[in-house]
């Protein structure tokens, strides 16, 4: 794989600048158990990207890689609900939502190809 570093990877640098804008977004946000929620499934994507490109075996970060996935679909859910309740407006969510595929798209098909590497 042609990278030295996590932080060489789009799909890491794009999730965490989701978390990032995610946390602003939410700062003044008074439903905790929601914005806790929503925060750490942001911050578990670039989270588990960086662990499992660290870890010393392609199955290995295959593994961290579609446990990310997971956080940005468990991501996308709770920012449904936020938007239906009024925590967040439409115009946040249609952008984050937007975001999230981008991301899930970008996980799969890097799985797609660490998987054709072995």
């Amino acid at each position: 794989m042609a990278y030295q570093s996590f932080e060489d990877l789009v799909v890491w640098k794009k999730s965490s600048r989701l978390a990032v804008n995610l946390y602003n977004e939410l700062k003044n946000c008074r439903d905790f158990g929601l914005k806790d929620q929503m925060t750490r499934a942001a911050v578990s994507i670039p989270s588990n990207i960086a662990e499992g490109s660290d870890r010393d075996s392609i199955p290995e970060f295959i593994r961290f890689l579609n446990i990310a996935k997971g956080s940005a679909a468990e991501l996308r859910t709770q920012i449904y609900i936020a938007q239906q309740v009024g925590v967040i407006s439409n115009d946040f969510a249609r952008f984050i939502h937007k975001e999230l595929k981008q991301i899930s798209a970008m996980l799969h098909c890097l799985v797609k190809s660490l998987k054709s590497s072995i």
